[in-house]
């Protein structure tokens, strides 16, 4: 495992991974690359059709122009009209026979639901904003305009429709170069872009994340000009954005990047709390944030539940509350367990997580100690099954968490703990299974217990019950109705005296 600088130099050189290389630049026409969807590629001919007979100029655009040109998997469809999208989206939806269109009047756009994918359906379009709202001002425009408009070059091609030029690429602002490059640009000056529409600052850290690609420097300098910005921004775009970075391949990339232009501050206080703090380095990253983005690369690796990533992010933002200096130990952090726990109900209200997704992350963050403390002891039956009954469902999400936490450079010591994990994590399924096996009822039931012995309900009844099973779990009596009332009969009386 790696230190928190080590860890850090390879962030900075790791996108070079996912680079993309597009060689697209001569090709003007990419029909060929559509026909490989075939699903797709029957919407997109139907909206041909109704643009033929309707006289209307169609291109598809957007997300989905660029995952065909880098060959990704393509779900849902971005159409611009040049002219009345949702009139063109009514009878589009009617070819296709498709649900009952979605307008949004104020925007000029609809979407068509379908079984597998949602169509949606907008007019080429200019907009202006004013400083305090990501609303814009709405009219029409023409094809150039309206991709002027859009948050990234790579975001900003086009394809025609049209009969006349099916497929012909309109790629005005260079987004196949960009492509081809890796690199994160704005078609207009950062500066304008961002200031329309700040969620777009999260969108270059989230693209950049799953791409793996480097952003330019100008817009690294606008987002860290703006950044408070964000602030405008609802809550459930900002933790949209979030949880799609989280969801990344490596989404430490696009973490360390939200740190280093300021949005983690704003958006994840906790997290960034960690930046630069020291703890000690034999467990751990000396740097508890580059700790923290090595478990969630590390979990990332397990899992692609993004509620458990996410737990991996926050597992120790209780840290920086509890930070004291011993002078033997050097730096603790007693009880940033439970502290962390508590600022999660804080964090779940201004992010607007929901109640399940709070609950879950208050546990493991609460948790996430216990397994350890567990492999370092001798493991007994009561401390496994308090454990897992506290823990309930999440028992192997709180495993693969303990798991990735262990980010010491030392291989000895990661090796002796994860030999550890998997004794805990065997004994674990030992009691599972013998507490399974527990939970039987004695085959001679309470009421004939408390009718032969003239008992009212009480712990004697439970006490003799519990002895009748204990003897067929000891292996001392068969499992059956009259080895179990023979025993009963035997032992009774010790238990009237």
């Amino acid at each position: 495992m790696r230190d928190g600088s080590s860890f850090k130099r390879n962030l900075q050189s790791s996108g070079d991974f996912f680079s993309v290389t597009v060689n697209y630049n001569d090709m003007t026409n990419v029909t060929s690359l559509l026909e490989q969807h075939t699903d797709g590629y029957k919407i997109l001919t139907a909206a041909m059709d109704l643009a033929s007979a309707t006289e209307k100029e169609v291109y598809v655009v957007g997300g989905y122009v660029r995952d065909a040109l880098m060959q990704r998997s393509l779900t849902d469809i971005d159409l611009m009209v040049v002219g009345d999208g949702i009139a063109f989206a009514r009878e589009l939806a009617s070819a296709l026979k498709g649900g009952k269109i979605v307008p949004f009047e104020q925007f000029g756009t609809a979407q068509i639901p379908l079984n597998n994918s949602i169509v949606e359906v907008a007019s080429a379009r200019s907009e202006a904003y004013s400083s305090d709202s990501r609303k814009p001002q709405v009219e029409d425009a023409d094809l150039e305009t309206d991709l002027s408009r859009r948050d990234f070059t790579i975001n900003a091609m086009a394809v025609s429709l049209n009969k006349t030029d099916f497929g012909e690429l309109h790629d005005p602002y260079n987004g196949v170069k960009d492509l081809n490059s890796g690199l994160i640009r704005t078609p207009l000056d950062p500066d304008t872009t961002f200031s329309d529409d700040p969620l777009r600052m999260l969108r270059a850290v989230r693209f950049a994340s799953q791409l793996g690609f480097k952003v330019d420097s100008s817009v690294t300098d606008s987002i860290q000009r703006q950044v408070e910005r964000i602030e405008i921004v609802s809550a459930e775009r900002v933790t949209a954005e979030i949880y799609k970075i989280l969801a990344s391949p490596q989404p430490s990339l696009g973490l360390d990047l939200l740190q280093q232009v300021g949005l983690m501050e704003i958006v994840l206080p906790e997290v960034s709390a960690l930046y630069g703090l020291e703890q000690p380095s034999e467990w751990h990253h000396k740097d508890i944030f580059y700790h923290t983005l090595q478990v969630v690369d590390n979990i990332a690796e397990k899992t692609e539940k993004t509620d458990l990533r996410f737990a991996a992010l926050i597992h120790d933002i209780g840290k920086p509350k509890t930070r004291r200096l011993d002078k033997k130990k050097g730096w603790t952090f007693h009880g940033h367990d439970a502290v962390g726990a508590n600022m999660v109900d804080k964090m779940a209200e201004r992010m607007k997580l929901s109640n399940q997704t709070r609950e879950f992350l208050k546990k493991l963050t609460l948790l996430h100690l216990r397994p350890i403390s567990l492999a370092k002891e001798d493991v007994t039956d009561s401390a496994v099954r308090r454990l897992m009954v506290t823990v309930g469902e999440e028992v192997d999400d709180l495993m693969t968490l303990c798991r990735a936490d262990i980010t010491s450079k030392n291989p000895k010591l990661v090796k002796k703990y994860m030999e550890n994990f998997q004794r805990v994590e065997t004994f674990m399924q030992d009691v599972t299974e013998r507490d399974a096996y527990r939970a039987f009822q004695s085959p001679v039931r309470g009421d004939q217990i408390m009718k032969e012995c003239g008992l009212p309900p009480g712990k004697t009844v439970g006490k003799i019950k519990e002895a009748i099973e204990n003897a067929i779990l000891d292996g001392e009596i068969e499992n059956d109705y009259d080895a179990a009332y023979e025993y009963f009969l035997k032992i009774k009386e010790k238990f009237l005296q």
